[in-house]
């Protein structure tokens, strides 16, 4: 798998799942500019909210991620923490695999994730008794901001890529 932002039509596979579906009044939405992703929005706490989401529409990602050994992100940042979250037909639709990064403000960077690094979680809740991530369910990927920081927020993202070797 490799998700690279250099065709202006990979902005219309991404879609916003923000806190208004339980009252909340942020607002995100994902676009390709330059040859990047960026994830972008405004996070309020109003009415009980605080995240803002997008995902990518769902993706049989079985043949590129089956022997991956993790996912690795370049990204550039500012100053807030992201989630990195994958769906998977192993757990239900309101779970999701998490891992929560905070990438560099001033540069590029390459994160590296193996798979071990991330957690189940629905609604934020840890799920304890969950299955470990099996590459070969992955059906979709996304990113999340739940920092409970009100503003603005802007995360970019160059590709995104499957690691072949241990990080």
């Amino acid at each position: 798998m490799t998700l690279t932002f250099n065709e202006p039509s990979e902005q219309q596979r991404w879609y916003a799942v923000d806190d208004g579906v339980m009252g909340g009044q942020s607002r995100s939405q994902f676009s390709v500019v330059d040859g990047e992703g960026r994830f972008h929005g405004e996070v309020s706490l109003e009415n009980g909210g605080g995240f803002a989401s997008v995902r990518r529409e769902p993706h049989d990602f079985e043949s590129t991620l089956v022997d991956a050994q993790g996912i690795a992100l370049t990204v550039r940042g500012d100053g807030r923490t992201y989630q990195l979250r994958l769906k998977s037909r192993s757990l239900g639709d309101a779970s999701a695999y998490r891992v929560k990064f905070t990438p560099a403000t001033d540069s590029w960077e390459t994160l590296s994730f193996s798979w071990s690094a991330f957690e189940a979680v629905r609604r934020g809740t840890l799920l304890t008794e969950a299955p470990p991530i099996q590459p070969a369910d992955i059906t979709q990927v996304g990113f999340l901001i739940a920092d409970r920081t009100a503003g603005p927020f802007c995360l970019q993202v160059a590709h995104m890529t499957a690691l072949q070797h241990s990080p």
